[in-house]
């Protein structure tokens, strides 16, 4: 009964935020990769890492120029 006595709100819509998606994910999986066996070469990671950066900030770039 109470829901019919609430007055309609807007519902939100927040923008997705690509870099911090992406970058989220990148570390999740970097974290995991690292619980889950014997760990990597460092020497291998670090530019696993960097190139992922670097993909997140072109995609949230394009996404940004794609939204205006």
């Amino acid at each position: 009964m109470e829901r019919e006595l609430d007055p309609e709100r807007p519902r939100r819509v927040h923008r997705t935020n690509w870099m911090a998606l992406l970058c989220g994910l990148l570390f999740i999986g970097m974290g995991i990769r690292y619980l889950t066996g014997p760990g990597p070469d460092p020497v291998i990671m670090a530019p696993v890492l960097v190139g992922g950066l670097g993909l997140a900030a072109f995609v949230a770039i394009i996404s940004r120029a794609i939204r205006r």
